[in-house]
């Protein structure tokens, strides 16, 4: 491939729930977004592997699976440094946090520094799930009909694949139609944004809740990079600090620019 043909160099990838194992991750979209993908770091931010589903010995997994994998030690051997930062789904994972692995580090939760100087805690998101989440019975028919949804959207998706349509996220458009989801939605980002606040940060970059996003709110940045079962995205950094959330074909679905650089004083 010729130099002008290369994808952008990126300074750092952010890539949460991807779900290897379970039946409704899209590990072929995502080993193509991979194949394509340059970067000097990559955020791997929990529930990469999903050990809950193959605890229940119902796994699923299969070519498009291995070539994620295949994908992840292609970056490593280019020269990508690989951050793990496990999360509910992964949680076994955490017991490693703190070693440097030869192919990654794993961390509990990290801190990100921008190019432009911004902090941004790096965590998955589910130690927020004791203020966002009631407990109630409403809740755990909410889970119940997820399953149900996103069984429907890979179906779904399945026929616009061969259809040579691209993909959407039929699971997403019904998310956005109920007004308790988005109340927990709600809930959750506040929570990141307070969490990152309390540790004096400029911003959050989260996953667990499979809604991508990327906002700044009083100041913080909270960015969401999305999931690999429903939504398809990613959040990368460019060399200038820009943040940019793309959705599977490297469309840009959101972006941040870089924080201005402080005016020096003239001198006297």
């Amino acid at each position: 491939m010729s130099p002008a043909a290369l994808p952008p160099l990126r300074r750092a990838v952010f890539l949460s729930d991807v779900h290897l194992g379970s039946r409704h991750c899209h590990a072929e979209e995502l080993a193509e977004f991979l194949a394509r993908l340059r970067c000097r770091r990559l955020y791997l931010v929990g529930d990469i592997v999903d050990l809950w589903w193959l605890a229940q010995r119902r796994a699923s997994w299969g070519a498009a699976h291995n070539r994620v994998v295949e994908a992840l030690h292609a970056l490593r051997r280019a020269g990508t440094e690989l951050v793990y930062v496990p999360g509910n789904h992964d949680r076994p994972a955490r017991r490693l946090c703190g070693l440097v692995l030869p192919a990654m580090q794993v961390r509990r939760r990290v801190v990100h520094v921008t190019a432009d100087g911004r902090r941004l805690l790096v965590t998955h998101g589910d130690e927020f799930d004791n203020i966002t989440h009631f407990g109630t019975l409403q809740e755990k028919f909410g889970d119940w009909l997820y399953y149900r949804i996103l069984s429907g959207n890979q179906a779904l998706n399945r026929l616009r694949r061969r259809a040579g349509l691209r993909y959407w996220s039929l699971s997403e458009f019904l998310k956005r139609q109920s007004g308790a989801a988005e109340r927990y939605i709600a809930r959750f980002v506040q929570a990141g944004l307070a969490d990152a606040r309390r540790r004096g940060l400029d911003g959050i970059v989260c996953g667990h809740i499979h809604r991508p996003a990327l906002i700044e709110r009083d100041g913080l940045v909270y960015a969401n990079d999305g999931d690999w079962v429903e939504s398809l995205s990613a959040l990368v950094e460019e060399a200038d600090g820009t943040l940019r959330l793309l959705g599977p074909h490297g469309e840009v679905l959101a972006e941040l620019p870089p924080r201005p650089l402080p005016v020096l004083a003239r001198a006297a």
